[in-house]
């Protein structure tokens, strides 16, 4: 078959893997997201916080059965999914039903907290604007499954595009695809929420990256890259702003090592560099424009459990003693579990062996995701959602780290009619 059937399968594959789980996914975010697509797509604030309940409820009770069907103890009783369905709309009504009636009915998410938590969210149109058209079509449960699975397939086919890009093989191209799916970048993206947006957009402009640098074709590299940044500004502001910086700072320490060679400045990298530098003071500019939440409104959301607790009076100095904090207890659990750590330097070690400029520029990009961390140092966050970005460099630096090895050791089909004949002849 040809490569893009075998991309096709493999993407076939991973969605109907998918169907295992088609509730249960949401996080806390998936109610403001999934509210605010309904209010884009005319619902009423009733009807929107009506819809979100039902599908974050029918949620918690499918965990609830089958968490009960394997339980030792509980497995023979009834279903409990009707008692967990009441349970859990009564707890969510709770929150919103005063809220509703109190007034609390500006912008497009449903009230479950305050307008200064709200408003957080109210901010970030991207993820929701592509969520309407697919609740549209297949209505509110299996339209947000449908969007986990296209986004979640996108970013894996972008993975193989950039590998193609790269000149690797087609196998370890499809492994890097794999790898996409079944890491956390794959389950985190099949969440409702921001991230698998995030990825497939930041590998969107990686894949512009190689197009610049490693193919040639500039004009098309760099509507990519300049494209996703303002995307990304839709989705969530403060990956705009870090993917831009990374972008810029990768194209200076390019730069500087070409100047130490005594070679002049590479026009391409400058060219993408500069775009990244665009792209933060566009987006701090905007930031300021539209009266956006500011980082300290995010900052006194961290440290107040969303606003439930006074604001601190020194945030920062708080915030500081925290990063140290968190970083120790980080690097002490990586230590205890070193899969990730490994992964990471396996991917960079691939990723600056192989790939090149285009390789520092990946590095950049997966460091986004130590950002976002550093931005959120809070170690109780589900499943390190925030720090998921970073596994792009291992899903894109292994298959470059293994092309070597498994084109001395493995016999690989041609890739071409020249290929095919040489191998064949």
């Amino acid at each position: 078959m040809r490569p893009r059937t075998w991309v096709l399968v493999l993407a076939a594959l991973f969605a109907v893997l998918q169907l295992a789980n088609v509730t249960g996914r949401d996080t806390p975010d998936t109610r403001n997201y999934l509210s605010y697509a309904l209010s884009l797509s005319g619902e009423s604030k009733r009807g929107a916080a009506s819809a979100t309940i039902d599908y974050v409820c029918a949620g918690k009770a499918s965990v609830a059965r089958r968490d009960q069907s394997v339980d030792v103890v509980r497995f023979h009783r009834a279903d409990p999914s009707r008692q967990v369905t009441d349970t859990c709309r009564e707890r969510e009504w709770r929150h919103v039903e005063p809220r509703l009636a109190a007034g609390q009915t500006a912008g497009h998410t449903t009230p479950y907290m305050s307008e200064r938590f709200m408003r957080i969210f109210e901010v970030r149109p991207g993820y929701p604007v592509v969520l309407v058209p697919f609740i549209a079509a297949f209505g509110v449960t299996w339209g947000v499954w449908a969007a986990s699975v296209a986004i979640t397939v996108t970013g894996g086919v972008l993975v193989f595009l950039i590998l193609r890009t790269l000149s690797v093989s087609v196998p370890l191209a499809l492994a890097g695809q794999a790898l996409y799916y079944v890491l956390p970048s794959g389950t985190t993206a099949m969440r409702p929420m921001t991230e698998g947006l995030l990825m497939a957009l930041t590998l969107a402009a990686v894949w512009g990256c190689a197009l610049v640098l490693r193919a040639g074709r500039r004009r098309a590299g760099l509507l990519l890259v300049g494209g996703s940044l303002p995307a990304l500004f839709a989705v969530k502001h403060s990956q705009a702003l870090f993917l831009g910086l990374c972008l810029a700072a990768a194209a200076v320490l390019v730069s500087l090592r070409r100047r130490a060679r005594g070679e002049a400045p590479d026009r391409d990298v400058l060219a993408v560099g500069a775009l990244g530098a665009a792209g933060v003071l566009c987006t701090m500019a905007l930031t300021r424009l539209l009266h956006y939440p500011s980082e300290m409104d995010s900052l006194q959301d961290l440290l107040t459990q969303h606003f439930a607790l006074p604001d601190r009076e020194h945030p920062w100095r708080e915030f500081w003693q925290l990063q140290g904090n968190f970083w120790v207890e980080w690097l002490r659990r990586q230590a205890w579990q070193p899969l990730f750590v490994a992964a990471l330097a396996a991917g960079a070690w691939g990723a600056l062996r192989r790939g090149g400029t285009v390789g520092v520029f990946l590095v950049a990009a997966a460091f986004t995701g130590v950002l976002t961390q550093a931005g959120h140092p809070d170690i109780n966050i589900w499943g390190e959602r925030l720090i998921v970005l970073a596994w792009l460099l291992p899903v894109v630096g292994l298959p470059l780290l293994l092309e070597p090895v498994v084109h001395a050791r493995v016999p690989l089909p041609g890739q071409g009619r020249r290929d095919r004949a040489a191998a064949t002849g």
